[in-house]
């Protein structure tokens, strides 16, 4: 079986001492591809160099709305540049997030909105952050049309889901799929058109329930397939062909 890991911050520190083995194990588990999403700007080096070095890791560029403190509009000139230079697959991880009440939601507007501009110029997908905040995200995307990209960890309801697909997007499950109580994620991932659901991880959070306390990992990846073949009756070989050809659709990676 062949599976793209579809969002998984292999760069950060929590993988500094074992990543190499990390690797390993998860390429074991047939997990040969793997999305690497920035965070902030000073992280951008290591990140591209970590997949320049690595066969199968690819690199999204982006400001995360998280940390919009650490953000500065000279950043949105330097990404503007790197993304013409370095040519990541995709624009991000960007987003908005109002679940977090001491975020500062105009300036994440703003920096969402420059980076949505950015990636239509630049002819990127994007890999979209959203925790509260699917309508006003959709109102962004319908007026600043991007070539598409992956909702990350999606939450929404089953009609903002069709906004999402309308424009382009695939949808994102990882580990809530695996907690019996996630009700509504666990709907979604069985009634949605499977053409739209990409696997990920986000290690090294949002950990599966089999490893609950521990640090996630993209060779858990396996679980998520597992739990996506448990809830649609289907045979997680297909699952795998399926969710790995709609992560190489939407970031245009030619298999050939």
């Amino acid at each position: 079986m062949e599976l793209f890991d579809t969002h998984c911050h292999l760069d950060v520190t929590e993988f500094e001492v074992d990543r190499d083995l990390v690797l390993e194990h998860s390429r074991a588990q047939g997990i040969n591809e793997i999305l690497v999403p920035a965070i902030d700007a000073a992280g951008w080096n290591k990140l591209l160099t970590l997949c320049q070095t690595n066969a199968g890791l690819y690199p999204a560029l982006g400001l995360h709305p998280v940390f919009i403190d650490a953000h500065r509009d000279e950043h949105l000139t330097e990404l503007k540049t790197r993304l013409a230079l370095t040519r990541p697959i995709a624009v991000g991880e960007i987003g908005l997030d109002y679940y977090l009440p001491d975020l500062d939601k105009s300036r994440q507007l703003k920096i969402f909105e420059a980076q949505l501009k950015l990636a239509r110029d630049a002819d990127l997908p994007v890999v979209l952050h959203v925790r509260k905040a699917h309508d006003q995200v959709i109102s962004s995307l319908r007026r600043i049309q991007v070539k598409g990209g992956i909702v990350h960890a999606f939450n929404g309801s089953a009609q903002q889901a069709d906004h999402y697909i309308e424009m382009g997007f695939k949808l994102g499950f990882g580990g809530t799929m695996t907690y019996e109580r996630s009700n509504k994620i666990r709907k979604l991932a069985k009634q949605l058109p499977l053409e739209v659901i990409v696997l990920e991880t986000d290690a090294p959070d949002m950990v599966v329930a089999q490893h609950r306390g521990e640090r996630n990992s993209p060779e858990y990846l396996i679980h998520c397939l597992a739990a996506l073949s448990e809830l649609r009756g289907e045979p997680p070989e297909a699952l795998a062909a399926q969710t790995t050809r709609n992560a190489h659709d939407v970031f245009k990676i030619s298999t050939h």
